[in-house]
């Protein structure tokens, strides 16, 4: 019966099958027919990479401003770090401060036990007003006392003058004796001595006199011992001496501060600089002045300028590197001391160069430099001469020209296969 149905149905619909049965065929051998498909086209795939060989992305030159940067990573520091320590040897009775911590000029760091300068002190200041009280006794006291003593030797010595002098007149008339005029004498000569022992008394206790210099020699020096023994007792506080943030702290509470150790350091607030080792082989392309832009690597998305300020003049032998520095002008927030960062230092820049992706060419640093463009649809190397190198493009002086493409290195084409390029 089957052998019979299928001329039956030819005669039917004019020797054709119908749809329905091609598309029951289809279903019956679908996975033969989608086998079939595709290696179909993986054949023909296959025919144009070996007639045209593989698409490959390639790189154009093109025209655009180029900046070439010379990169280097270093660390942040300010221009010079203050080591504080103790004038004195005492016992730390306390540390004021935390390391990490911003302080202003003046403000207490480190106490240290006093009692004995605070005695000094006390000391000190009692021989001060002992040696006031001395200046005014003399000013008081001892001064108008000789004073007074001088007015009444000089009441004597006027009476006693008068006395010799009648007295002499008297015996020269011979109503005196020679002894009462020799006792005249004696008593005017007595007089005398007492107004000038006077004379002296009044000088000595007078500014400018002996006693007065001495009394206020000692009122000077007692102050000058009260400074000393104040000045020490100000030994016992350990303040800042000038703004910054304390980065080093190496003392604690009941150590014995030696004088002249370091007990902390504090970077002064102002300026940072940023200290970096850079390639001997970049020393020629550097100058005082250049820009640069910089980035801490805890914050990678936020930059910030700076300045080359200083070269080293030698060279670090062992490493082949020379120390530059960079002075940032108004620093971030977020920097700290010994960060590490990262700098492009812009030394030369060109408007409308040949520029191409550093991807696409060849021993750069040989001396010899190539790339690989595009002939014919295959793969020819040309050499190229360069100009300036920034980060991520390299400018073509000769060998390319704007518009032609280059191959980079990373897609593994070789010299002289066939490709078909792609513009990316």
């Amino acid at each position: 019966m089957v052998e019979q149905a299928i001329p039956l149905s030819k005669q039917q619909h004019g020797g054709h099958l119908s749809a329905a049965a091609i598309w029951s065929v289809v279903i019956a051998h679908r996975w033969f027919l989608l086998t079939v498909v595709v290696l179909l086209g993986l054949g023909v795939w296959q025919g144009m990479r070996v007639l045209f060989g593989p698409a490959v992305v390639v790189d154009q030159v093109a025209q655009g401003r180029l900046i070439e940067t010379v990169v280097a990573s270093g660390h942040v520091e300010t221009p010079y770090r203050v080591e504080i320590g103790s004038q004195i040897t005492g016992t730390v009775e306390d540390v004021l401060v935390r390391e990490g911590e911003r302080v202003a000029k003046g403000q207490p760091l480190i106490s240290l036990e006093a009692r004995e300068l605070r005695a000094s002190v006390v000391q000190a200041q009692g021989a001060v007003a002992q040696a006031e009280a001395r200046i005014r006794q003399l000013e008081e006291l001892t001064l108008p006392s000789a004073k007074e003593a001088r007015a009444q030797a000089e009441a004597t010595l006027l009476n006693a003058q008068q006395t010799f002098d009648r007295t002499a007149q008297l015996e020269r008339n011979g109503y005196a004796t020679r002894a009462a005029l020799d006792d005249a004498q004696k008593t005017l000569d007595v007089a005398r001595a007492v107004k000038r022992s006077a004379e002296f008394q009044v000088y000595t206790a007078s500014p400018g006199g002996s006693d007065y210099v001495m009394a206020q020699t000692q009122l000077n020096q007692a102050r000058a011992n009260l400074e000393t023994a104040e000045s020490r007792l100000g030994y016992a506080t350990i303040t800042a001496p000038r703004d910054g943030v304390l980065i080093t702290r190496g003392v604690e509470r009941g150590t014995v501060a030696q004088a002249g150790k370091t007990l902390l350091v504090l970077a002064p607030s102002g300026d940072l600089q940023l200290v970096l080792q850079i390639d001997e082989r970049n020393l020629g392309r550097l100058a005082l002045g250049q820009t640069a832009l910089a980035s801490a690597d805890a914050y990678p998305d936020r930059h910030f300028s700076a300045v080359v300020t200083y070269i080293n003049p030698g060279i670090d032998i062992s490493r082949a590197t020379v120390q530059v520095k960079l002075t940032v002008a108004e620093p971030p927030d977020y920097l700290r001391q010994d960060m590490t960062v990262s700098v492009d230092i812009e030394v030369a820049a060109k408007d409308n160069a040949q520029v191409l992706p550093a991807r696409s060419v060849h021993d750069v640093l040989s001396g010899q430099p190539w790339v690989l463009t595009v002939k014919n649809g295959r793969a020819l190397r040309r050499p190229v001469k360069l100009g300036l190198r920034g980060s991520s493009q390299i400018e073509i002086l000769e060998g390319l020209q704007p518009g032609d493409i280059a191959i980079p290195q990373n897609s593994g084409v070789l010299a002289g296969q066939r490709l078909r390029p792609v513009l990316q």
